[in-house]
């Protein structure tokens, strides 16, 4: 019984570097993903979760890093012209240029939804947009929905103040240890395929301009 107890600790010990390292990687990976801005991408992509991200969005339109900026995952409850409404002058003027994704509810769902809005649009590459420590994950799944595709990665870093921003704050670890296990259960799934059948694909819930101007305002 001794040895059985011994054995059982080491493993456990051994567990227990291999998730610290894991973990060390994770963050450090996040944090330092570079920025490439000089990258001419034809879409930019952002996933919610954040009003940082959709500024984000909405500054590269603007600066002329994409030709369309594509949010995913969007409540179908919320409104487009009262979203860009909310997020200013800035976001009205892109209007013509912003297209809604309604069908996502998770990471995944993000990327098959963005993949088949990338594809009626006939896009090889995109900027993603995202908090930095969704990004391994987001990169992980957007390269299995389009593996033909580039992606560029844009990380938003949110400062202390905003409830994003976790340096400092109490919830740190939660968030981050949270994110790290879902990544790893990302990266596993397609060992674990039988287990995990993926759901059916689905068209893309998208609404522009011209689809708001044949359907109608949306009743509340």
């Amino acid at each position: 019984m001794p040895r059985l107890v011994r054995r059982l600790g080491s493993l456990a010990i051994a567990l227990l570097i291999l998730w610290l390292g894991g973990l060390a990687w994770f963050v450090a990976s996040s944090v330092l993903v570079r920025i490439d801005r000089a990258f001419p991408a034809d879409a930019i992509v952002v996933l919610t979760g954040g009003r940082m991200r959709l500024e984000a969005g909405l500054a590269l339109l603007a600066a002329g890093q994409g030709r369309k900026l594509f949010v995913s995952g969007v409540n179908p409850r919320v409104d487009r012209d009262a979203l860009l409404r909310a997020l200013g002058p800035a976001a009205e003027r892109e209007a013509c240029c912003i297209v809604l994704g309604h069908a996502a509810d998770n990471t995944s769902g993000n990327a098959r939804e963005s993949a088949g809005w990338m594809r009626d649009e006939g896009y090889r590459s995109l900027r993603l947009v995202t908090s930095w420590y969704h990004m391994r994950r987001s990169l992980l799944e957007f390269s299995r929905a389009m593996p033909r595709l580039t992606i560029v990665a844009h990380p938003v870093f949110a400062p202390h103040s905003d409830p994003e921003g976790w340096w400092g704050w109490p919830a740190a670890a939660p968030l981050v240890v949270g994110e790290y296990h879902k990544y790893v259960a990302s990266w596993l799934r397609p060992l674990f395929g039988a287990a995990f059948p993926q759901p059916p694909a689905w068209e893309p819930a998208i609404r522009t301009t011209a689809t708001l101007e044949r359907t109608g305002p949306t009743q509340q």
